[in-house]
């Protein structure tokens, strides 16, 4: 059953052996159950691996929902990682996109504008899983993070809007540059914003930058475009 609270509000997933996995889902103030709103997923870092379900909201995207909270316009679904790790295939990012699923089931959200975002080990997450499905995301943004260039192909009709530090102590801002430039080599037209003298941590920044909501706002699904790239020769 929907509940009526807005903001922060705890799930749980039960999977098909039975077992419980806690997760957050962020509830507009202004949701109306009689039009669909749009959405973003956020794959967290390593840092917020486990399993009591309200971690993940505590750095990066949360902080900045929390800053915004009565007139944030989107529906924010907070799966938790409890080994590590968001690459496509694996049990984590499959239970993350049954999670999307169940929330899309419950609450009134639009499937031509669900978003995906995520931080370090999210943002590798951001990049797999927009490859293997680049057909489901109106937007990506990917935020210190790394992907594999030679699939970028795939996802040259996705919108997206990448975030790294120049001084990034744990994933090189190289990562980043490359699988910008493979998208554009591709014909995509991803926006990029490195942030000159940045450590790692350059979400606090990236998800303060109020026109990346804009810009999310503006994006809708793309199917056909995502689909009609080919690999390159």
């Amino acid at each position: 059953m929907t509940s009526d609270r807005r903001g922060f509000v705890p799930r749980v997933y039960r999977d098909r052996q039975g077992r419980e996995h806690r997760y957050m889902v962020f509830v507009p103030w202004n949701y109306d159950r009689s039009r669909p709103h749009p959405a973003i997923l956020f794959l967290h870092g390593a840092g917020e691996i486990g399993t009591d379900g309200s971690l993940p909201t505590t750095a990066g995207f949360g902080p900045a929902i929390r800053e915004r909270e009565e007139s944030f316009p989107f529906f924010a679904v907070f799966p938790q990682s409890e080994r590590g790790g968001w690459l496509a295939g694996h049990a984590e990012a499959s239970r993350a996109l049954n999670i999307l699923a169940a929330v899309t089931t419950e609450f009134n959200l639009d499937p031509d504008r669900i978003h995906l975002t995520g931080v370090s080990m999210g943002g590798y997450g951001v990049w797999s899983l927009a490859i293997e499905y680049p057909g489901k995301w109106a937007s990506i943004v990917p935020v210190s993070g790394g992907g594999t260039p030679a699939l970028a192909w795939k996802i040259a009709g996705v919108p997206c809007w990448c975030f790294h530090g120049a001084d990034d102590e744990i994933i090189p801002v190289q990562e980043s540059r490359e699988m910008v430039e493979a998208v554009r080599a591709a014909g995509g037209d991803p926006i990029y914003t490195e942030y000159a003298a940045v450590p790692h941590n350059c979400w606090d920044l990236a998800y303060r930058t109020g026109e990346l909501y804009v810009w999310m706002t503006a994006q809708t699904l793309r199917r056909a475009k995502a689909r009609s790239h080919q690999a390159p020769m």
